[in-house]
């Protein structure tokens, strides 16, 4: 009987592990020994980093999207019908159709969501870029906006680290190509007792923001937001008004990972290592759905896929481990003037935040649009 390996999720770490065990495994499923199926929630294919560039005039919404079919294998045996439950006891997983599929092994790459609804108000007053809708609502009132206080207000968790920055670097320059900046002030606000959690990022950032007369506010946690008053409170007892509030709304992980009961908040227990579902030798569990400790970005998913891929191939076919996950990231950094810097790191190795340059700022658009040959395994 050939071996079923299921996927639930069709993002950038699903859809890189997809296409990578098709590639490794191309003679086990001819011979019909291997099977790789994955399940979705939507036929769409959605490029999220690009959202972030929307509501400047830098990307097109056409841009942002393929049919999933489009970036996978032939070989797989694509469905959308979203999963309702996962049963890891009896190797199972139930949809939405009412279909029960079994598994040998099962790669779950559900994401994340973000949840402006956690804080009274966000919904109803704050802007993001986190979702199609968000980013369309932000663009429309970045073109009505005519000066004022505008306020970066990040709330956690929240996935892709540095795009709290970005938005912060991309406000500026924006205000300052349409002369609105003397008319105008920005605060970034953060949760802890620095800029930034990854604390390299927070040393290189506050001269950053200090030479560009970007305020910033910190131990602000959000308690809820007054429409009315257009203003933010805090836990802290601290009130900020604001002309435009951009909000990184919290974040939580899938409903199915809580209903499944597999994960506290839709985060999956997970091996740093193996990327194992904890205690299971037969679920890995890949991208902002894990609980593990650091950055969740593209990049993160990306290189978590790889080491599946080799993984779970070498377990197949020869029976042994390939590779432990090491951790390593990979965040470019837009900031102003089209420049940019990243940061790369791993468990052993913390980042380091280079000058940013025009050359790294054009590597990234460059990746943006090579992403789809990314994705199906062709870079």
């Amino acid at each position: 009987m050939s071996k079923r390996i299921i996927i639930v999720g069709g993002g950038i770490g699903g859809t890189i592990v997809a296409n990578g065990l098709c590639n490794i495994l191309r003679s086990e499923i001819a011979r019909r020994e291997i099977s790789v199926s994955m399940l979705s929630a939507t036929d769409k294919h959605f490029y999220q980093p690009g959202l972030f560039y929307l509501p400047f005039g830098k990307f097109r919404e056409s841009d942002l999207y393929k049919n999933q079919k489009e970036v996978l294998d032939d070989r797989i045996d694509f469905k959308v019908d979203p999963v309702t439950k996962i049963d890891i006891q009896d190797n199972t997983i139930t949809t939405e159709s009412g279909n029960i599929h079994e598994y040998d092994y099962l790669i779950i790459a559900t994401g994340s969501r973000i949840r402006p609804d956690l804080i009274p108000g966000m919904k109803e007053s704050a802007h993001w870029f986190y979702d199609l809708d968000g980013a369309r609502r932000l663009r429309e009132a970045l073109e009505d906006f005519k000066g004022g206080r505008v306020v970066i207000n990040v709330n956690a968790p929240h996935k892709c680290p540095v795009a709290p920055v970005e938005v912060t670097f991309m406000m500026h320059s924006y205000l300052k190509k349409r002369g609105l900046l003397e008319k105008s002030e920005i605060t970034y606000t953060y949760p802890i007792g620095r800029l930034h959690g990854i604390e390299p990022v927070s040393n290189w950032l506050e001269p950053e923001f200090e030479s560009l007369g970007i305020r910033s506010e910190t131990f602000f946690n959000t308690k809820e937001i007054v429409p009315s008053k257009r203003s933010i409170e805090t836990e802290e007892g601290a009130s900020l008004p604001y002309e435009l509030l951009i909000t990184i709304p919290p974040h939580s992980g899938a409903q199915l990972i809580e209903d499944s009961n597999l994960g506290i908040g839709g985060w999956v227990p997970t091996d740093p290592q193996t990327l194992l579902l904890e205690g299971s030798n037969n679920v890995f569990v890949l991208g902002d759905t894990t609980n593990i400790p650091i950055s969740k970005a593209g990049s993160t998913a990306h290189f978590e896929a790889d080491v599946i891929i080799e993984n779970l191939s070498a377990l197949i076919t020869e029976g042994r481990w390939a590779k432990n996950y090491d951790g390593k990231v990979f965040c470019f950094i837009e900031t102003t003037d089209e420049r940019a810097t990243y940061i790369s790191f791993n468990y052993e190795n913390p980042p380091k935040v280079g000058a940013p340059n025009q050359m790294i700022h054009w590597a990234k658009i460059g990746y943006n649009r090579l992403y789809w040959l990314s994705i199906k395994g062709l870079l």
